[in-house]
């Protein structure tokens, strides 16, 4: 729940600042609260921007799930149905957006990288979320802050669900059981599919080829088992590495540093 002074939901206003920037901890009294916590399905009527600085965030939505680690920020524009499940969050903060300025960020749920600019601005418009009313100053720094979100690099922590059934079954399937190492062919047949049908259908719905998909499947889960501190040994046997090391080194590729770094560089 985003709550404004007043009892107002930020989220949901039509008028004041084109953005509203808020802090936010594992506090009842906090307007952006986190924590250990769900929230089901819901909708705001302002696009929101958030980041914590330690746990992490998954968002659900009908276009798949993503992934929020420390200190990346993920953008659910205006309208966008979501849930959301955070893990150790207890500090971080969200920049909300007005519909008309959202037009100018992406149409679909993302994860981009901060920038020192952008963690500067946002440090220093938290102190302007009781203002209703901004000053030119001010106004400026706010359209310095979108120009950075505007241009924030994107992160591949994104994991595109299918909509056909048939392909549901074998992606719910393969989260379950992420060890499983059965090949393209083996879920093909198990799902009622020909391989060709699987590939082709796999592709077409979620941009990804199957291994591409189980891969990036594989890093989601990880990254929500470190974030709870398992150690990697364990994590890699879990997802079928068959050691560690192979574990690592897919980590590595995909983040260009290992897990321990990953995480160390990005506490709050």
């Amino acid at each position: 729940m985003i709550e404004s002074p007043g009892g107002r939901d930020a989220s949901e206003r039509s008028d004041g600042p084109a953005l509203i920037v808020l802090r936010g901890e594992d506090h009842p009294d906090m307007e952006f609260r986190l924590g250990t916590r769900e929230y089901d399905w819901h909708s705001h009527l302002r696009g929101q921007v958030f980041c914590v600085e330690n746990g992490l965030v998954t968002v659900r939505t009908g276009h798949g799930s993503w992934l929020m680690p420390p200190n990346r920020a993920g953008w659910i524009p205006p309208g966008e149905s979501h849930k959301v499940a955070i893990s150790g969050a207890m500090s971080g903060w969200t920049v909300l957006i007005a519909p008309a300025p959202s037009r100018d960020l992406p149409d679909r749920p993302c994860v981009f990288g901060i920038g020192e600019l952008m963690g500067a601005l946002v440090r220093r418009a938290v102190t302007w979320s009781r203002q209703d009313v901004l000053t030119q100053e001010q106004e400026r720094a706010m359209a310095v802050l979108f120009d950075e979100i505007r241009h924030a690099p994107r992160e591949p922590l994104h994991l595109p669900m299918p909509t056909d059934r048939r392909l549901l079954r074998i992606v719910t399937a393969v989260l379950e059981s992420p060890h499983d190492t059965r090949t393209l062919q083996d879920w093909a047949a198990w799902g009622g599919l020909s391989p060709s049908t699987l590939s082709r259908l796999f592709l077409a719905e979620t941009g990804s080829r199957f291994a591409q998909w189980r891969q990036q499947a594989r890093l989601t889960l990880a990254l929500e088992m470190l974030a709870r501190g398992e150690p990697v040994a364990v994590i890699a046997d879990k997802l079928g590495y068959a050691t560690p090391s192979n574990f690592i080194a897919m980590f590595r590729r995909s983040f260009g540093e290992s897990p321990a770094r990953y995480f160390s560089r990005r506490k709050g």
